[in-house]
């Protein structure tokens, strides 16, 4: 039993129930959560997500480019980098090791992020096109550092990982995963705060740059 089984268990011996969930009980609460009727939602008049997705983005500082195959994303990546004069150095997801950057001349560490890295590489599980937001999932090789800790982070998203709203996004975390992982962050646009004054600061939390390339 893990820890956190343990103290649940405890919890439910203390509310005088069994220490173990039922079966029955467990489908009852997958059920609710399941079958949970939606709320109001406006009528969005757009009908392309990328496009949507893409305006709104910019709408938050974030800069978008697009790219035709997941091949041609570290080119795109490197391109970037040199287009603002960023060192050619970066730290990315292990998930995204597999691409072929040995090309591009790009120093790259699939691992955590530091706080000396300056980049940050990820991928991301899906975007939301009504608020230009990234959803991203931790994990071993998705750590969530990578995209919080560098002043710059770039984002790699395929096309049809863009659904319309928050509803649909957390639709498909429950469909395609089979536990809620330990973190899910959203991303709109660089960190800011107007806590001083009621200026905007950019970079104030996290990174000062936001970079997504679609690819599609």
């Amino acid at each position: 039993m893990s820890a956190r089984d343990n103290i649940l268990a405890r919890v439910r011996r203390g509310l005088n129930l069994p220490g173990d969930v039922p079966g029955a009980e467990r489908s009852e609460v997958l059920r609710a959560i399941n079958d949970n009727a939606r709320g109001p939602r406006p009528t969005y008049g757009w009908t392309d997500h990328a496009e949507r997705f893409s305006l709104r983005s910019k709408m938050l500082s974030t800069t978008v480019d697009r790219v035709a195959t997941l091949n041609d994303a570290p080119a795109a990546v490197v391109r970037y980098l040199n287009e603002l004069k960023l060192p050619l150095n970066a730290v990315a997801w292990p998930a995204l090791s597999a691409m072929p950057w040995s090309a591009t001349g790009l120093g790259l560490e699939f691992r955590g992020a530091k706080d000396s890295d300056l980049v940050g590489i990820t991928g991301a599980f899906c975007a939301i096109a009504e608020t230009g937001s990234l959803m991203l999932l931790s994990g071993p090789d998705t750590p969530a550092a990578v995209s919080l800790l560098p002043e710059t982070h770039i984002a790699i998203l395929d096309v049809s990982r863009i659904v319309p709203g928050m509803e649909e996004a957390w639709t498909l975390l429950k469909s395609q995963q089979s536990a809620v992982p330990r973190a899910v962050n959203f991303i709109s646009g660089p960190s800011r705060t107007a806590d001083i004054e009621q200026t905007i600061i950019i970079g104030a939390h996290g990174p000062y740059r936001v970079h997504v390339i679609l690819v599609g």
